[in-house]
């Protein structure tokens, strides 16, 4: 049996991805591109190629919260993986969901935003 994950995106994401899509245009594929290359490789092969990383004391007993460091934008051309969008999603192995839960320029924040993961955990129990 092939084993697939789910995505879903919060609201908080989808506004963030509509905000940061004006900006560059190429994201939507190289989402596409990076659930494939990063979380499908790390969650469902249990292939470790430094994109993605546990984010420390987050999480609860359903989910665990990542953040993907390494991310390929096409718009930013030159910069490859080194592009400074990351991803914070949570992960239910139960179930092989990932919530897509933040989407951010590290030029515009520094870290991601731990009142976000917070609401997002309360709003799951």
């Amino acid at each position: 049996m092939i084993k697939k994950i789910n995505y879903r995106e919060t609201d908080f994401f989808k506004k963030d991805l509509k905000k940061l899509k004006k900006r560059f245009k190429t994201l939507d594929d190289d989402i596409r591109i990076a659930k494939k290359n990063a979380i499908e490789l790390f969650h469902l092969h249990g292939i470790d190629n430094q994109s993605v990383v546990l984010i420390p004391k987050s999480g609860n007993e359903q989910y665990k919260i990542y953040k993907m460091r390494k991310f390929a934008c096409r718009s930013l051309k030159g910069r490859g993986v080194q592009s400074g969008i990351r991803i914070i999603y949570a992960y239910r192995s139960a179930n092989e969901t990932v919530e897509l839960i933040e989407i951010y320029f590290k030029a515009d924040n520094k870290n991601e935003d731990r009142d976000r993961i917070d609401h997002f955990l309360k709003n799951q129990q």
